[in-house]
C-alpha cells in the first residue's frame, strides 16, 4: 500500500482532531487518582470527543469495545477499560484516537497515580524525551529510520529496552495507514520523509526486557518479563519546516 501524502486542507483537518485528542488528555491526565477506575477514564473521553463532533476512533476498530486505551503497569498497551481501580503507584498509558470530519488524530501519555518509584519517575521521562528526540528527526529528507535508532539509543542509554513488534504508523483518512515505524533498529532505512506525510511516533518502552505476551482478551500486549512500561506518542506532520505535532491543545 502506498504511503498517502495530506494536502493543507487534510492536515488542518487531523490539527483539528488532534485538538480534542490533546483536550482530553490533559482532562484526563488531571483525573487519574487512586480510586478511579479505568472505566471511569474512558466514560470521560468518550463524552469530551462527542462534544466536539468527532467520534473514538477506536470504538469498534476490529472489535475493541471501548473508546480509549488504559494501559497499567506492566501493560505495554490496548488495555481494556473496565472496574480496574487505580492505586496508589501506579503508571498509567492512557491512549486516546479522535476522527473528526473523517480525519484521524491519535496520542498517548501515561501518568503517576499520587507518588511513584524513582524508577518508574526515570521510565516516563525517559520515554517522553525519547518521544522528544523521535519527532526531531521527522524531517524531510530524513529516512524513516532515522527516527527509530534515534529513540532506541536514548532509551537503551538510560538502561531500558525498546519493546518490539508494536510500531507508529501512517495516519489520515485510515487509523493505520502505511508506513510502519519500528523504534528501534539502524538509522538510514525505510521511504525517505516528504513534506505531507503524517505519521505516529509512540515509542513503547520496558523497564526489564523487550518481549512481550499477548493476554487472553486478545488485546492487551504486557511485557513478559512483567516489568513495568511507558509509551508517549504524537501525531507528526512532515513539513517543508520541519515537524509539525498535530496533537496539541
Amino acid at each position: 500500500m502506498a504511503i498517502v501524502l495530506k494536502r493543507p486542507e487534510q492536515i488542518r483537518l487531523m490539527r483539528e482532531a488532534g485538538k480534542i485528542v490533546a483536550e482530553v488528555l490533559a482532562v484526563l491526565a488531571e483525573t487519574v487518582r487512586p480510586g478511579i477506575t479505568t472505566a471511569d477514564l474512558d466514560r470521560i473521553a468518550e463524552r469530551i470527543i462527542r462534544k466536539h463532533g468527532a467520534v473514538p476512533s477506536f470504538k469498534g476498530y476490529r472489535g475493541f469495545p471501548a473508546s480509549i486505551c488504559v494501559s497499567v503497569n506492566e501493560e505495554v498497551v490496548h488495555g481494556i477499560p473496565g472496574p480496574r481501580v487505580l492505586q496508589e503507584g501506579d503508571i498509567v498509558g492512557i491512549d486516546v484516537g479522535a476522527r473528526y470530519r473523517g480525519y484521524h488524530g491519535d496520542a498517548t501519555v501515561t501518568v503517576p497515580v499520587g507518588r511513584i518509584s524513582p524508577e518508574a519517575e526515570k521510565l516516563l521521562r525517559v520515554c517522553r524525551e525519547a518521544l522528544e528526540i523521535g519527532i526531531s528527526y521527522a524531517r524531510a529528507g530524513n529516512r524513516l529510520t532515522d527516527i527509530s535508532h534515534a529513540i532506541q539509543r536514548h532509551v537503551e542509554a538510560n538502561g531500558f529496552s525498546v519493546v518490539r513488534n508494536l510500531y507508529g504508523h501512517g495516519i489520515g483518512r485510515a487509523l493505520h495507514e502505511e508506513p510502519m515505524l519500528p523504534h528501534y533498529g539502524p538509522p538510514g532505512q525505510g521511504p525517505l520523509l516528504r513534506p505531507g506525510m503524517v505519521i505516529t511516533i509512540e515509542p513503547m518502552i520496558a523497564a526489564g526486557r523487550p518481549e512481550t505476551r499477548l493476554l487472553p482478551d486478545r488485546w492487551t500486549v504486557v511485557t513478559a518479563d512483567g516489568s513495568l512500561s511507558a509509551q508517549f506518542e504524537h501525531t507528526v506532520a512532515i513539513t517543508e519546516n520541519g515537524p509539525e505535532i498535530l496533537t496539541l491543545p
